[in-house]
């Protein structure tokens, strides 16, 4: 056999496995994937995953829109209301209790050990096709996109498995047929580029929902813009940024205030932890430091100051 002909029908096999691997994936997860479409309120029609035996469906905020009912419709025609249980405009996730009972659904995976170039199968409902599939690969990890709200959605992936309007709330996959991500987003006019949330990130919102009836963030009642951060000053509270966040308003009798915090304070830290931006102060606020005490490193033209602040949950 020719060196030519060896490669073919390696090249052959390949493929060959290459497409047992997204098709047996499918087999695994497709039969738990289902069209969401609204009841009334303002939302869309978009795809979504039924996640436990009794009817838990994940989607994306933007598929449910403030409809309390939704229509959840599995590959087999069969057509069930489903209530919205809550909804997460920061990180455009949504849960939906569907009546009656599933025999398939989709696990959800670990997407901290994602790998870069390794495959991403999506499945969902674009343009109306229902239950399509595309495939590609991770394309990169660790990105950050822009909610609805402004605050950004963290640990972000990034795949070139195509998606359009419609595929909105379904599964990203991975060849071991667990969902890694969840389809959220795509750049219009773009090829290639297109967006899940982590799947890390959908257990955590679905945990707060099941628990609280919404995800819980720590609030303390100020409003900042990023500024530079002077670098004698950045020396002084021993962090490595050039930048940092200044408050411009503080609200009375907020947690902020309580703690001594005033307009023209610039936050460096917290915890530790230096704050960039805006985001990075955001980002820090989460419901783990609800009731916690927090230290913020403050710079003042005093001088150096650790205030210590204690977050309440957001309302």
């Amino acid at each position: 056999m020719s060196l030519s002909a060896q490669q073919l029908q390696f090249d052959d096999a390949l493929l060959d496995d290459y497409s047992a691997t997204v098709a047996d994936a499918v087999d695994r997860i497709g039969p738990a994937v289902c069209r969401i479409e609204r009841i009334g309120g303002a939302g869309g029609l978009g795809s979504g995953f039924v996640i436990t035996p009794d009817g838990l469906v994940v989607t994306n905020f933007h598929v449910v829109g403030d409809a309390r009912s939704v229509r959840v419709t599995m590959p087999d025609g069969v057509s069930r209301e489903g209530r919205v249980l809550g909804r997460d405009p920061d990180t455009d996730i949504a849960l939906v209790r569907a009546d009656g009972s599933f025999a398939d659904i989709a696990p959800l995976g670990d997407s901290k050990r994602l790998r870069r170039g390794q495959i991403a199968i999506a499945i969902g409902n674009p343009l109306g096709f229902e239950w399509t599939v595309t495939s590609g690969v991770v394309s990169a990890l660790g990105r950050s996109m822009r909610a609805s709200t402004g605050r950004l959605i963290d640990d972000v992936i990034q795949t070139d498995a195509a998606l359009n309007p419609g595929n909105s709330g379904g599964p990203l996959v991975s060849s071991v047929g667990e969902v890694i991500g969840v389809n959220t987003a795509m750049i219009h006019g773009a090829q290639g580029i297109a967006f899940a949330v982590a799947s890390n990130t959908a257990n955590f919102v679905i945990s707060e929902i099941i628990r609280f009836g919404r995800v819980r963030r720590a609030f303390i009642g100020v409003s900042a813009d990023t500024t530079t951060l002077p670098r004698r000053a950045a020396l002084l509270s021993q962090v490595s940024s050039s930048t940092a966040v200044r408050l411009r308003s503080v609200e009375a009798n907020s947690p902020a205030a309580r703690a001594g915090l005033k307009e023209g304070d610039i936050i460096a830290a917290i915890d530790g932890r230096p704050v960039t931006g805006v985001d990075d102060l955001v980002r820090l606020l989460d419901a783990e430091r609800i009731g916690r005490e927090t230290l913020c490193t403050v710079v003042r033209r005093s001088g150096i100051a650790q205030v210590t602040v204690m977050p309440e949950a957001r309302a």
